[in-house]
């Protein structure tokens, strides 16, 4: 590697953040049960201490995102002075995500719902959150509905698509400057006939229809298979429409696995259309970067830390692609040298200039090691055991 290739890589590190998820620090299953750890997080005090974990042994992970009903049952009110206890474990509170999906009156859904006492519940709901977004100084509100149905006919879809737009505008309405609302898609599940928000387009209509703080958040599990995700990434850039990521890695649809551990190649090609509009652009981009998921059967801080490490590699060995040559290729067609320029990037061993930047920064050279030395789990397990095997709530 370059001293210029070097420097690139240490320059793409410094300004990489990735968001931890509360919920993936907790007690989770599938429909068919769950294995609980004893050195599960319940409490939301107990979910920042084990993000904090991950931020200590990484450096790049310094903000938390939160689930208001699993972190906040009580709403506002538990939601007061959360900032400082996240202070004191080294991170800040992130994208404040609702939930609108849990409830029995959402059996229907939630803006979708024919019910308009259920619509204004949603709504309430979702308007309670932006002011825990202003209680905890967060900017973005992270919107995924369940929303859809199972069999045709059995809804009214054009109406349907008419309340979510009309929810979403009155929720634009409640936010500062400087706000999002970022607005997720999913193809299936729980719906498997139709989904009210069910690809990129749907978002991102409702999104611009919302108003000018919306965005689309894209979660890479909530694909088709075979779909080619940075494509998408590349069109919602040229649109300015791209707000965030939830990432993830999967086999089959939302599994939810750690990152890097079926597709690196994805990942990677998508960092590079973001860093390639970056250069075409001559600006950063605005995108919130994201771990979304919870593992079931590793240990959850460690399969952080894995997903996090992984983040950071593929996204150092996008900044080592040479935008000006590839380019140059692109312009003439010359199709080999193009897409050599992309599996030199890819190939290239950017551990050294990790552990560099790690040493640098005062932050593990090797973080989960670290981690592992620390015997964090151990006391975690030690206190908070007995009430995990009790069978404590899966996400409160």
């Amino acid at each position: 590697m370059t001293d210029e290739q070097r420097r690139r890589v240490l320059d793409a590190l410094d300004r990489f953040e990735i968001e931890v998820p509360s919920w993936g620090f907790a007690n989770t299953g599938t429909r068919f049960g769950k294995f609980l750890q004893d050195a599960a997080a319940s409490t939301i005090e107990e979910k920042l201490s084990d993000a904090g974990q991950v931020h200590k042994h990484t450096g790049c992970c310094p903000s938390v995102a939160v689930h208001v009903l699993w972190d906040f049952p009580n709403g506002i009110a538990d939601a007061q002075g959360v900032g400082e206890i996240a202070a004191g474990y080294g991170v800040r509170i992130g994208s404040i995500n609702p939930n609108v999906f849990q409830d029995q009156i959402y059996k229907h859904g939630s803006l979708g719902n024919p019910d308009a006492a259920v619509r204004k519940a949603a709504l309430d709901h979702m308007v309670d959150c932006v002011s825990i977004s202003h209680a905890t100084g967060s900017r973005d509100i992270s919107l995924w509905f369940a929303d859809g149905s199972n069999y045709p006919g059995s809804q009214h879809i054009r109406k349907r698509r008419r309340w979510f737009r009309n929810g979403l505008c009155d929720l634009h309405d409640s936010l500062r400057d400087g706000q999002r609302l970022l607005v997720e898609y999913k193809p299936f599940e729980p719906a498997f006939y139709h989904t009210d928000i069910a690809d990129w387009g749907m978002a991102l209509l409702l999104a611009r229809a919302a108003g000018p703080m919306g965005r689309v958040l894209v979660d890479l599990g909530h694909h088709y298979q075979a779909q080619n995700i940075e494509q998408i990434v590349a069109w919602l850039l040229a649109e300015n429409m791209l707000g965030g990521f939830h990432f993830n890695d999967r086999r089959f649809a939302d599994d939810d696995l750690t990152l890097g551990s079926i597709d690196p190649y994805q990942l990677f090609r998508i960092f590079h259309e973001i860093r390639y509009w970056e250069w075409d652009n001559a600006r950063n981009a605005d995108i919130a970067y994201m771990i979304d998921k919870s593992h079931n059967l590793k240990g959850k801080i460690e399969a952080m830390i894995q997903s996090v490490s992984r983040a950071q590699e593929l996204y150092a060995k996008a900044a080592l692609v040479e935008h000006e040559k590839l380019s140059e290729y692109q312009e003439a067609c010359d199709l080999v040298s193009a897409e050599e320029c992309l599996q030199d990037a890819y190939a290239t061993d950017v551990r050294g200039v990790i552990a560099e930047w790690r040493a640098g920064r005062g932050v593990p050279v090797k973080p989960l090691d670290a981690f592992r030395e620390s015997g964090y789990v151990e006391r975690a397990a030690k206190e908070r055991g007995a009430r995990n095997r009790a069978g404590a709530s899966s996400y409160a």
